[in-house]
């Protein structure tokens, strides 16, 4: 990889090394991390964790984590490596395509699977021009692959965590059912009068609760963006800075 910046997350907490050109992460895998409901003493596994976003904020937000990850691009798995590094955190971060597991990952399963799957189905938009952010951004592996692994990957009662655009809320659901059930779903807001452009959704292995549709988190103040600088709200903001839970985290 030519260049890279060093990015802080968390309000400095965190400081994560990522690509100048290429995927670059933003305030969905810090979400998503808010979102999962761990505690101490378990295991995580991140599917295509790219520079380690997700599983770091995560790791971070809860300690005693045992933090795990897979990632097919070799050059944004090594980054995700020196980030553990750097930060102090003792993550296991293996190359490799979650659709061919890798041996080490296949064997064991976990109490959290989490997953920021590629948002865009490129029969119906354009390729990146960047390659790692077209592996990153495209969807190659079909969206019911990555649930059907997470969910193999899952120890009973384990819990399944997906960030997704809403659109895909229905290959989601799809993909669930039958694999996982205790299903919940978070939709994110952008503003004021807008549809949710962003779904967290959660499923349990072996669950058997009815489905819930939590009412939308709203993640900026005001019904348009008026003037420069961020205008997230105070819970948005609590995630973003402090490395707070969702409310969502607690819902079990």
């Amino acid at each position: 990889m030519d260049t890279v910046t060093d990015n802080a997350f968390l309000n400095g907490k965190l400081t994560l090394a990522q690509p100048t050109f290429g995927y670059r992460a933003g305030v969905d895998p810090v979400l998503l991390a808010a979102s999962v409901p761990a505690h101490a003493g378990q295991s995580v596994l991140e599917l295509g964790c790219g520079i380690g976003t997700a599983l770091f904020c995560l790791g971070k937000r809860i300690s005693g984590l045992s933090l795990h990850a897979v990632e097919l691009q070799p050059d944004y798995a090594q980054l995700a490596r020196e980030n553990a590094y750097r930060n102090g955190l003792d993550a296991t971060v293996l190359d490799g395509d979650l659709a061919t597991m890798p041996d080490a990952f296949r064997q064991r399963r976990f109490d959290h699977v989490i997953a920021n799957p590629p948002y865009f189905d490129r029969d119906a938009s354009t390729r990146a021009q960047d390659a790692g952010r077209e592996v990153a951004m495209g969807e190659e592996t079909p969206l019911e692959k990555w649930v059907d692994v997470a969910a193999r990957r899952l120890e009973p009662k384990g819990f399944a965590t997906f960030i997704h655009r809403a659109e895909r809320l229905p290959d989601l659901l799809g993909a669930f059912s039958g694999r996982l059930g205790s299903i919940q779903v978070l939709p994110l807001q952008a503003r004021v009068a807008r549809d949710a452009g962003l779904v967290i959704v959660r499923g349990r292995k072996g669950g058997r609760a009815d489905f819930r549709l939590h009412a939308p988190i709203l993640m900026h103040q005001g019904a348009q963006h008026l003037q420069d600088g961020e205008s997230y709200t105070p819970e948005i903001r609590a995630v973003l800075r402090d490395g707070a839970p969702l409310a969502f985290a607690d819902a079990t």
